[in-house]
């Protein structure tokens, strides 16, 4: 009989790219992450699977979900080629406010010269300036990655305004959090087909009043940045709060480190309980 997963880990990235800064793996790093899953002989998963399996569906037992948040151009360039080569999948989180249009840019194994990549800080101030082009990704790319299944694409906002930081109070920020989720949803549904019920917090941050009306928006799957794994019936199935792990610019021997610990409950609770 086929063992299932105990616990299943959600990797976090970001950036992907020859320019170092915050929160940003390198594409060697990231392709020897890749590798060692490949070899270990781990299953990527998409969003129904994880939705199946914490309402108690089985898993195979080396399963893993990767994430990536904004939906940088890097992701295109540098993840897209190493997923699409080991056969892999992964969400990425849209700002939908953020992507363009224009034609497909080249990535790592077209053969031609790639674009310019910005470093986290150049990026957020070149969407600041509203050349948000110059580092996050064009519609046209995003239909090429679903179109090849490295990707699917899942909400995180329309602007990634962290609205409890700017109201005047709950209910201001109440009503314009419902606004921001209800042109994420409209857009990706325009442009996509279908908004689905899986939304990334900007920043990780949430409260009482962010999930109820993310809830009442039609959202369900809620992607945070607290640290840990996920397993069946850890509370409401129908309302799920989906923990994470940060991956960082390391070899791929830390990865699997981190997953020797993650796939295991109790050595997992027993490290999370010390590191906190």
């Amino acid at each position: 009989m086929t063992r299932s997963a105990k616990a299943l880990p959600v990797l976090m990235y970001h950036h992907i790219s020859t320019s170092p800064g915050m929160i940003t793996v390198s594409p060697d790093h990231f392709a020897a992450q890749m590798a060692h899953l490949a070899n270990a002989g781990y299953t990527t998963i998409g969003s129904m699977q994880l939705a199946a399996y914490l309402g108690g569906e089985p898993l195979p037992k080396k399963s893993v979900m990767l994430t990536f948040d904004d939906g940088y151009l890097d992701n295109w360039v540098h993840a897209h080629p190493v997923l699409e080569a080991h056969g892999f999948t992964a969400l990425c989180f849209l700002v939908t406010s953020w992507v363009g249009e224009g034609c497909v840019r080249t990535h790592a194994r077209s053969g031609a010269a790639l674009p310019p990549l910005l470093n986290h800080r150049d990026a957020e101030i070149a969407i600041e300036s509203a050349t948000a082009d110059h580092a996050i990704l064009r519609w046209s790319e995003i239909d090429a990655m679903r179109e090849a299944g490295t990707f699917e694409f899942h909400s995180h906002t329309h602007s990634h305004v962290r609205w409890d930081q700017v109201s005047a109070d709950a209910d201001d920020k109440c009503a314009k959090l419902a606004y921001d989720l209800a042109d994420s949803r409209a857009t990706l549904k325009a442009r996509l087909g279908a908004a689905s019920d899986h939304l990334c917090w900007p920043q990780g941050y949430y409260d009482a009043d962010y999930r109820r009306v993310a809830t009442q928006a039609g959202f369900r799957h809620f992607y945070t940045c607290e640290a840990g794994s996920n397993y069946p019936g850890d509370e409401d199935n129908a309302v799920r709060s989906i923990t994470r792990l940060e991956v960082r610019d390391r070899p791929a021997s830390w990865l699997a480190s981190r997953l020797w610990v993650h796939t295991r409950p109790r050595i997992s609770w027993a490290y999370l309980k010390i590191k906190r």
